[in-house]
């Protein structure tokens, strides 16, 4: 177990402030309100950060200095040109290196890694209400891990419960990061799992099965429910010998994306196969997960047609273990497979983002996507500022998140080291904050 540092009482208490406390608690229960803040709930918190050097989510800055008051960055740059009173708290992190909080924009909070219990068993035989306990460990150690936003690409059979652990992050009931979520994904029927019982049972299953002109209505209750993002199976493994086919026609994907896009929300598609990833691209959806047997063809397709490509590294590494691969030993043809794909992704120019398809393995184990992009042949930069800037666009929400810059929210992340030079500094988190609020927890 590692714990987070702790800051001194006496600068939580030039930070805190009922209100602010109130309003973004996120289950900061290590932790008191002062009460010489309570006598003056108006305060607004401010404070300088002080590190060896910053990264602003495009670029490594030595020196810099980040001035943060209530939730939000006021000002950053040089100690000269943030003009920050004097009076205010500053905070050295000596040695370390400070970045906006990180972005995962693959992860299933409601799964737990495959080598624990199988995916099958998951759906069908543990209650609904142990999964989302154990849910909420696991975004307290996602957000431990310095990822202080996350796209959750479904329940996987565990209904709508994705949205009521958003609410209970906003409501401060529990810490965690901030979440976009789908609810179920949308899978054509037959064509998902569990599978292999008598047709006679009806099993419940781990996504919500529609095809033709049930679609609309599909994404529309979906959308009701509180889905942020509509995401799709645009292709899966029900081809006559097992192999991975598309499932849904070019104009039952289209459908899908113009209703989702309609009432302002993107599509996201799993697509492993050039066919399904050619679909879901003309279509029309704006990121594409996976793509494990991706051609330069369609990653060029995909370019020209602004689609981000999320190559999920780590849970494919994670499969390969859990079949009995040894890290140090040759790769098996999976992994052999992805860096080709991946390599041919590069080649064509596509936007990567960064998503892990945490709950295949760890949670809070996060950073190892970086590590594997850098393994793959990407710079340790263009690694950050997937993780960070580009996912942050592809949310469209870079005047939020992603950044370092005056006028965005305070989510931060400081790490021990350089990232620039050695990525696996990322998993050395030392301090993290969230709007503006620093999170005290432990990291499993």
């Amino acid at each position: 177990m590692r714990r987070l540092r702790h800051v001194p009482s006496r600068i939580l208490s030039r930070r805190g402030g009922l209100a602010a406390a109130l309003r973004i608690t996120l289950g900061f229960l290590f932790l008191a309100i002062p009460a010489a803040r309570a006598a003056d709930p108006a305060a607004v918190p401010s404070f300088v950060l002080v590190p060896d050097r910053v990264f602003d989510g495009r670029d490594f800055h030595a020196g810099w200095v980040v001035w943060v008051e209530g939730d939000h960055i006021r000002a950053v740059g040089p100690p000269a040109q943030v003009a920050a009173p004097a009076n205010v708290e500053r905070q050295k992190l000596a040695g370390q290196t400070l970045l906006p909080g990180l972005i995962d924009l693959h992860t299933h909070v409601l799964l737990h890694p495959y080598d624990e219990a199988e995916w099958n068993d998951q759906v069908l035989r543990e209650p609904e209400a142990l999964r989302i306990a154990r849910a909420t460990v696991q975004l307290r150690d996602t957000l431990a891990a310095g990822f202080t936003t996350i796209r959750d690409l479904g329940t996987e059979g565990a209904h709508e419960a994705d949205v009521g652990l958003k609410q209970a992050i906003e409501t401060g009931v529990i810490p965690g990061p901030r979440m976009v979520v789908v609810t179920r994904a949308i899978v054509a029927t037959g064509s998902y799992a569990p599978k292999g019982f008598a047709p006679s049972w009806q099993v419940p299953q781990g996504a919500d099965e529609a095809d033709g002109s049930n679609l609309p209505q599909v994404v529309r209750r979906q959308i009701g429910f509180g889905a942020d993002w509509i995401k799709i199976y645009a292709d899966f493994r029900w081809g006559a010998r097992g192999e991975t086919r598309p499932t849904f026609t070019q104009d039952e994907v289209q459908s899908i994306v113009e209703v989702a896009k309609s009432s302002g929300r993107p599509t996201v598609a799993h697509a492993s196969s050039p066919e399904g990833m050619r679909r879901a691209t003309l279509a029309g959806v704006e990121t594409i997960e996976h793509g494990d047997e991706g051609t330069l063809e369609v990653f060029r397709l995909m370019r020209e047609r602004g689609v981000a490509y999320c190559p999920t590294l780590a849970a494919s590494e994670a499969v390969a273990r859990y079949a009995g691969w040894k890290l140090g030993e040759p790769e098996p043809p999976l992994l052999l497979e992805k860096r080709k794909s991946l390599r041919a992704a590069l080649d064509a120019g596509v936007t990567l983002c960064f998503g892990t398809d945490a709950g295949v393995f760890r949670h809070g184990d996060n950073a190892r996507e970086l590590e594997l992009l850098v393994d793959y042949g990407m710079k340790p930069l263009d690694a950050l500022r997937s993780a960070t800037s580009i996912n942050a666009k592809i949310l469209h929400r870079e005047d939020q998140l992603g950044s370092i810059r005056a006028g965005l929210l305070a989510d931060l992340v400081a790490v021990e080291g350089d990232p620039s030079k050695d990525i696996h500094a990322m998993r050395r988190v030392s301090w993290v904050m969230k709007g503006g609020v620093e999170f005290h927890g432990e990291k499993r």
